[in-house]
């Protein structure tokens, strides 16, 4: 596909306190065989592609001190945040499920806003996966707030291809019209959940229209030193 670099990020393990296990993320005795195979991989392929190892992470403060030793120990390249919870994935709840609940959506501005401010994670991934339904006055404010928060940090927004191609509610329009305006940078993310979504037209393409609608400067490449 001539890819030359790739970074995987996928979800980051959480050291549940009462026997909960996800079924979405690997359990936290599993990633160093994660981080060890994508190393293996790189090296192995090194003439052909690099390779970046990372995860997805919400912020969730009961469990971020654990992840971020676990993330140091394994000498991981980056994090990007990826708020699909308030609280933790046990106690929820989903940001992507629908609501007019204002305490919610100001609830996951905060929540990444703090999260940003521990300057661990890359990028916001998915910034418009909070699916809030109620009143435009509301969203317009809590998300104007996000996007100017993460301006004044330096924090890129990421425009999302598998919510693109498989037409869920992000990337939402009106965010992106409410980033462009405060000067948001976006980065295009892939999120592949499978091997076939790495190559992906149609998402690409919406991704792009948007950026050009909106006015985004788009970022080509980051620098992953942390």
């Amino acid at each position: 596909m001539g890819i030359e670099e790739l970074g995987f990020s996928d979800h980051v393990p959480c050291p549940f306190r009462n026997g909960y296990v996800s079924g979405i993320r690997m359990k936290m005795e599993q990633a160093a065989e994660y981080v060890d195979t994508i190393r293996r991989l790189g090296a192995e392929y090194r003439d052909q592609i690099r390779l970046y190892v990372g995860f997805e992470a919400e912020y969730c403060r009961e469990f971020h001190e654990d992840q971020m030793y676990m993330f140091r120990m394994l000498d991981c390249d980056y994090l990007i945040l990826g708020q699909h919870y308030l609280g933790s994935e046990e106690t929820g709840p989903y940001t992507g499920t629908p609501t007019d609940d204002g305490e919610r959506i100001r609830e996951y501005v905060d929540t990444v806003i703090e999260g940003m401010k521990t300057g661990d994670f890359l990028y916001l991934a998915h910034p418009d996966v909070m699916n809030y339904r109620g009143l435009d006055s509301v969203y317009e404010w809590e998300m104007t707030r996000l996007c100017r928060a993460m301006k004044e940090m330096a924090v890129p927004l990421e425009l999302n291809m598998l919510g693109a191609s498989e037409g869920r509610h992000y990337p939402a329009e009106r965010f992106w019209k409410i980033a462009g305006e405060a000067g948001c940078r976006a980065i295009i993310g892939v999120d592949a959940h499978s091997v076939d979504q790495i190559e992906n037209p149609h998402g690409y393409a919406t991704c792009m229209e948007m950026t050009n609608k909106y006015n985004l400067e788009l970022m080509n490449r980051m620098d992953l030193q942390q």
